[in-house]
């Protein structure tokens, strides 16, 4: 499924830089093959911006190559930029009410930094779920990670987020508790995945609520799972578009905090994601930030560089599966006319006809979790 470079999007020659297939949008026009439009909605921080841009691009230009993908960046109101992140949506994104008008036949939604217990007192709450409404009524499938998951179980379900002891974070092994779904057809029925979290949403609560649970972990709780009707919302609460790189770079910001006086204790290492040859690394630097902050003195820079090698990326072949699975069945399933959302006979609340082939039948979560 080969990427199209329609706009000057930087994530495009950056990506092709990397070895990711672009398709010029002069080629592009001149094949005869189906396009497939999708939204990204980047509610991220201004850090992580163009990096969750290239990482959802990488998974989605990693699928089948059966049609011509456009992706369409943007945001909402609430979302606050500065400087060049700001600089960069006002040159580089779309405007949703466009969006709307042309339509879309799949949607991504981000996850967000937050500020305010109550999810809904964000001020992006109002203008997120107009997103989601419209997606909803409008949209054949739309994949929400991390806090845009929250943000639908407390929509749709009237489910809250737990807010977790400590953060969740770190590389986690999760299994595939519900094979029958489509989505997680073909794929390792035990995976690692990120996580980087401070709240959660248990098994339990979504299953009362009539959604299905697909992927679960014993020591993270649920990674995936979808909405009641099969397809029109894909939940992830972890995070299998990060980079190898990307918790890295998490903890290198929280140490940074840490020397500026912005967090009282010095960040623990995400779990399961540091191996032996990197705590040689990081273990002395601890010690040396420790001891000149005691002195007043200026710690030495964080050496990202030298722990590069020592990280490793044990989810993206996965998530790669994933995505190729979702966007297969959007190809399927979707009109041609990308302002409906599904072809002819297709039952909105039923599109993959799950509903009268395999019901849901919620399983032990101690038999079916690692």
């Amino acid at each position: 499924m080969p990427l199209v470079a329609h706009s000057d999007l930087p994530a495009f020659e950056r990506l092709r830089g990397d070895g990711q297939e672009i398709l010029p949008v002069e080629r592009a026009l001149h094949q005869d093959i189906r396009e497939l439009h999708l939204g990204l909605l980047n509610m991220m921080p201004d850090a992580a911006l163009q990096a969750t841009e290239r990482q959802f691009l990488r998974l989605v230009g990693s699928c089948n190559r059966i049609v011509q993908f456009y992706v369409h960046p943007f945001t909402i109101p609430g979302v606050e930029r500065q400087g060049a992140a700001k600089d960069h949506v006002r040159s580089h994104y779309e405007e949703f009410p466009r969006l709307q008008q042309e339509g879309l036949d799949a949607l991504i939604i981000t996850g967000a930094n937050v500020t305010e217990p109550d999810i809904t007192q964000e001020p992006f709450w109002q203008p997120l779920v107009e997103v989601m409404d419209w997606a909803r009524e409008s949209v054949s499938s739309t994949y929400m990670s991390c806090l845009a998951s929250h943000a639908a179980f407390k929509r749709y379900y009237g489910v809250d987020r737990t807010h977790l002891p400590r953060k969740l974070w770190g590389v986690y092994r999760h299994r595939v508790v519900d094979p029958a779904h489509p989505l997680v057809s073909d794929i390792n029925t035990s995976f690692e995945t990120p996580h980087s979290r401070f709240n959660d949403v248990p098994r339990e609560a979504l299953e009362r609520a009539g959604a299905r649970v697909l992927v679960a972990s014993r020591e993270a709780g649920v990674l995936g799972a979808v909405s009641p009707d099969g397809l029109r919302f894909v939940y992830f609460q972890g995070h299998p578009e990060y980079d190898a790189n990307s918790l890295l770079k998490e903890y290198k910001r929280e140490v940074g905090r840490f020397i500026r006086g912005e967090r009282e204790d010095y960040p623990p290492y995400p779990e399961h994601y540091f191996g032996p040859q990197a705590h040689r690394l990081l273990d002395p630097y601890r010690e040396t930030v420790l001891n000149a902050l005691a002195h007043r003195e200026t710690p030495p820079e964080f050496p990202e560089g030298a722990l590069i090698p020592y990280v490793d990326n044990t989810w993206t072949d996965t998530g790669k599966a994933i995505f190729n699975n979702w966007l297969g069945l959007v190809y399927q399933l979707t009109h041609m006319d990308r302002r409906q959302p599904f072809m002819p006979g297709v039952d909105p609340e039923d599109p993959l006809g799950l509903k009268r082939e395999h019901p849901t039948k919620p399983g032990a979560f101690e038999r079916n979790t690692v």
